[in-house]
């Protein structure tokens, strides 16, 4: 069963964000994960407060998911990710196929 990442985030350091994206990016490819939204507009319909940035990942599995997480190939954008942005991080079970 599919998992989804979604990050909420804030940009802090601009240039530090993009290092940051492109090492994420090589190590969610590498872990079967795809972008399914990366930062584009983000609308409030019901509820506040404002939406940040958003960006949802699918992997194939929770497990793969997390093994990405927890991998010494993110390990390196985890790093840049303390000084690049400020985020809201949810793992979040797809459903099963019917």
């Amino acid at each position: 069963m599919a998992a989804y990442v979604i990050s909420e985030v804030e940009v802090r350091d601009r240039a530090a964000m993009e290092a940051y994206r492109t090492l994420a990016a090589q190590t969610i490819a590498q872990y079967g994960g795809r972008y399914l939204a990366r930062g584009g507009a983000a609308e409030v319909v019901e509820g506040g407060p404002p939406a940040k940035t958003i960006i949802i990942v699918e992997f194939p599995s929770m497990a793969r998911a997390r093994e990405w997480y927890a991998s010494a190939e993110y390990a390196d954008a985890l790093k840049l990710r303390q000084t690049a942005l400020e985020r809201r991080l949810l793992f979040v079970e797809g459903v099963v196929p019917a």
